[in-house]
């Protein structure tokens, strides 16, 4: 004979199991129609009239006026965007603070800053990529070279002889070089500079010879003759340089680079407010206002959805720790 007690027993956790189930369905659809019922803040781990600062004012913009709710843009800089980025990590999972930051920033951060609070992959979700900065290869005018292998070849054939010039010691200018140079054996003399605007002049008079760098800042002298650029580190041709071919065209298939400026939220954010502000970020992103400013801050805009901002985040991580354990590199 059944046990009655026994049978009561499981058909009592069946109906909790199903009112449970039942429960989170309405929490989950409650919550997306819900979201957002207030202001929601967007960090911005640079200062104010950067590039990070300018993406994330533009974006949240459009991004509020399909939400129909305010967002404000939070300006937290410092110790190479990670004071920022630790903000967020602090932050609560709910959807109301976010941030525009770079993949590279947060792949290279553990390499260069001691006692990190935070980690990318286990405190941040990736929502989308906005876009990435156009980087080129640029050489001086009077360099005898017409294309990348032409480079390679002279590099290698007289190994320090052509000058590198960078922003510093692990950033990504640098970095571009490493990543060449374990690539191809194009080995170069590095000089360190404080940023791209103290070496422009030394590039185009020959007292360096060589940079890897993002190509904004040098499209009116490319435009002049002033610096020529070889090819551009995106997977495909930059409308900024449309003739310019890519590093796989130019025969270094796999050299990938770019400035990039992705929406990141904590970890834990409901999966129903990710997908909403996936969309409503495409949206924003494929809008052709949004990306003619983009444009004009040399930004090409990307979009899609957010597993893919989730691989790249992975290959972003992967590829410049590679580089960086490789070469040995340590803060200077």
């Amino acid at each position: 004979m059944q046990d009655k007690s026994g049978y009561n027993s499981r058909l009592s956790r069946r109906r909790l199991m199903v009112a449970s189930a039942v429960g989170a369905f309405a929490f989950s659809t409650a919550h997306a129609q819900a979201w957002p019922a207030r202001q929601i803040r967007v960090i911005a781990p640079y200062p104010p009239g950067g590039g990070v600062d300018t993406v994330s004012r533009a974006f949240s913009e459009k991004v509020s006026a399909k939400l129909g709710q305010t967002m404000v843009v939070d300006n937290q800089p410092g110790a190479g965007a990670t004071i920022g980025a630790a903000a967020l990590a602090r932050s609560a999972p709910d959807g109301y603070t976010m941030m525009v930051g770079s993949l590279v920033d947060y792949s290279i951060a553990p390499f260069f800053h001691k006692n990190l609070s935070f980690d990318m992959a286990r405190d941040f979700v990736p929502v989308l990529e906005i876009g990435n900065g156009t980087i080129g290869v640029l050489v001086t005018p009077s360099l005898p070279v017409k294309n990348v292998q032409e480079l390679i070849a002279l590099a290698k054939k007289e190994p320090g002889k052509l000058s590198y010039a960078s922003s510093g010691v692990g950033g990504l200018i640098h970095l571009n070089y490493e990543m060449l140079k374990q690539m191809t054996g194009a080995e170069m003399t590095h000089v360190p500079y404080k940023g791209t605007s103290f070496f422009q002049a030394d590039l185009y008079e020959n007292r360096v010879q060589v940079s890897i760098d993002n190509v904004l800042a040098h499209l009116p002298h490319i435009a002049s003759g002033k610096v020529r650029c070889l090819a551009v580190t995106s997977k495909t041709r930059s409308p900024l340089l449309p003739e310019v071919p890519t590093m796989a065209e130019a025969g270094v298939p796999g050299f990938e680079s770019a400035t990039n400026y992705t929406l990141f939220v904590p970890k834990g954010v409901p999966a129903d407010v990710i997908a909403k502000l996936d969309a409503t970020g495409n949206a924003a992103v494929g809008d052709a206002d949004f990306r003619a400013r983009m444009l004009k801050l040399g930004i090409v805009t990307t979009g899609g959805p957010q597993a893919e901002a989730q691989a790249k985040m992975v290959s972003e991580i992967k590829r410049w720790s590679d580089v960086i354990q490789k070469g040995n590199i340590k803060p200077s």
